[in-house]
């Protein structure tokens, strides 16, 4: 491999179609006749209202307007090709994935964000922000799961969007991933700097606040910015550059440290919660639900759900285990598991620790609060060590999210890379390490910058309302394949049919959206229309581009299908095609 060539491509990139004998020879092409299954893919993939034309969804000769271009979807035949053809290490098992989701989850939602959405939005209620937040995830996890056990490739959400809804969805989700996991580290990153504060605080250590802290703050009742008087977050700047330092050497090496700390954050909750139930005082949960103060998201109904808004961000993390599907060893039946089996574990800790907090003390001294859980104990005389517990379990489990997150974010860089849409040397894979090195650099770098300079509160809902807008089409994607693509074989599917799930999905999602504060609202789309610009004008033509190159002279087979054998220039993909 070259040193500018994407995973999986040749240096030369000029291998061609000579007959399936040859295929066997050079490793560089793949026959739908020497290959069962690959004919498989193919004929469901051809001809009807089921699978239309692969060539069709590529752009050829019946694509010839804008809109078309658009809507043009990835071949599916070419991202089960991509798996084939994938250099990255399967190396992850369910409980791998399951610990990995476990470790995104459970992290700043729970000892960070529990605090601010009780004091700021629901009150005690924000146990029920919780509930209404899990069963959007919950929704949200199915359709990830019936996804990513059909298109079992890197790039999570960017890719199904891509094989489901076209060249347009798929740029904008993938776009909206980037803020998702690039912000998503930043604010995690942020919080651990206020754990780890508040850890050497308690051994007499004060940590000098200002270089400690970002030098802009957010008032989130008068929606403003204003000024700190400190220069800059310097711990959260270097946890995010250790980290991405750790993942540069090779993700099993990750897995097994984010093992250790996930067992240690858990261990944390368990203690906490069996530790402080006996001490919750229940007058703290009266009223249950705050009467609205006028102002919609300040307490009653409306502050519920802004609080579920809030508190999403505390369930971000199941989506990133579908970002690793090129290194399970069988994804069709780990991605499921993983993935549910962390968010109900996550869902569970998240009411009882809830319940807990607000109970110990009341809603509102938690305001301005960046270390909640600690907080609550801080009070309780003969719990000193419990305190001191609690900061290191929030830093360890901080640190899992941290790397998760970081880990996630190249893998879509590196998915769209393959495509076309960004450039070539994203898809760059380390010669020994086999990770996408260049991306995990770059994604590192920009995620310290961020949690350097920029307060916790916009990040945290900039990251919820990007994370539900991916919910959306996510869901809307599941409906889409199973209308157009009926047969195709599903190791995972959602129940109660393709419809009632995931419309919920999509509904829930997008209604926490609208209840958002219309600033977070306000940068989402601000975000959105830079990628949109960078997709029409380079992402659009040479995704196009790649496309064409990578339709190489065609053969026919008896089955009246036409495989474009060998590997594109850019791609390294074989691309099924129906003649018409």
């Amino acid at each position: 491999m070259g040193p500018s060539t994407p995973q999986g491509v040749p240096g030369d990139g000029n291998h061609s179609a000579t007959g399936s004998n040859d295929s066997a020879d050079t490793g560089s092409s793949v026959s739908v006749r020497d290959n069962p299954s690959r004919k498989s893919a193919a004929s469901l993939l051809s001809g009807g209202s089921t699978g239309g034309s692969c060539i069709d969804s590529l752009g050829g000769p019946k694509i010839k307007t804008f809109v078309g271009r658009l809507l043009k979807t990835k071949c599916m035949d070419a991202l089960l090709e991509q798996v084939a053809n994938s250099e990255l290490h399967r190396t992850l098992g369910a409980f791998d994935l399951t610990l990995l989701g476990v470790g995104e989850i459970v992290g700043t939602g729970i000892f960070v964000l529990t605090g601010t959405a009780a004091a700021n939005h629901a009150g005690p209620a924000v146990v029920l922000s919780f509930v209404i937040a899990g069963i959007a995830s919950m929704f949200a996890a199915l359709c990830y799961s019936e996804l990513a056990s059909i298109i079992p490739v890197a790039g999570s959400a960017y890719t199904y969007s891509y094989a489901t809804l076209g060249s347009f969805v798929g740029w904008t989700i993938g776009w909206d991933l980037c803020l998702e996991y690039l912000v998503g580290a930043a604010t995690v990153s942020v919080g651990w700097s206020a754990y780890l504060r508040s850890f050497l605080a308690s051994v007499g250590y004060d940590m000098p606040t200002k270089w400690s802290r970002s030098p802009v703050g957010w008032d989130v009742h008068r929606e403003a910015f204003y000024v700190t008087g400190d220069y800059v977050d310097l711990p959260a700047m270097a946890i995010a550059l250790v980290m991405t330092g750790l993942l540069v050497f090779g993700i099993k090496e990750s897995a097994r440290i984010n093992a250790v700390i996930v067992a240690i954050k858990l261990s944390v909750i368990v203690i906490f919660i069996c530790a402080m139930g006996p001490h919750v005082d229940r007058s703290n949960w009266e009223p249950f639900v705050p009467p609205n103060e006028g102002t919609f998201g300040r307490y009653g109904i409306s502050g519920i759900f802004q609080g579920a808004s809030v508190v999403f961000f505390s369930y971000i993390g199941f989506d990133s285990v579908s970002c690793c599907a090129q290194e399970c060893k069988k994804p069709e039946r780990d991605l499921p598991i993983g993935t549910l089996s962390s968010l109900a574990i996550c869902t569970t800790l998240y009411i009882l620790v809830a319940l807990i907090a607000t109970g110990l003390l009341p809603y509102y001294e938690f305001k301005g609060i960046a270390h909640p859980i600690s907080y609550a104990v801080e009070g309780i005389e003969g719990y000193e060590w419990l305190e001191m517990v609690i900061n290191i379990g929030a830093i360890a489990g901080l640190t899992s999210v941290i790397l998760v997150s970081l880990m996630s974010q190249p893998r879509i860089f590196y998915a769209m890379a393959v495509d076309g849409f960004v450039p070539a040397f994203a898809a760059k894979v380390h010669p020994r390490y086999k990770t996408p090195w260049v991306t995990t650099i770059i994604t590192g770098a920009l995620c310290a910058l961020c949690a350097g300079i920029l307060p916790i509160e916009v990040l945290s809902e900039l990251t919820s309302v990007g994370t539900l807008f991916a919910f959306v089409l996510v869901c809307i994607g599941v409906s889409v394949l199973r209308y157009r693509r009926p047969n195709l074989e599903r190791k995972f599917q959602v129940p109660f049919g393709p419809w009632l799930i995931p419309g919920l999905g999509a509904s829930i999602s997008f209604l926490l959206i609208c209840t958002s504060s219309t600033h977070t609202i306000y940068r989402l789309m601000v975000w959105m229309a830079i990628g949109w610009i960078i997709y029409f004008v380079w992402g659009l033509e040479n995704s196009q581009k790649v496309m064409e190159r990578t339709i190489l002279p065609n053969r026919e087979h008896d089955d009246g299908n036409t495989l474009n054998e060998g590997r594109g220039a850019e791609t390294g993909v074989a691309m099924v095609t129906t003649d018409s």
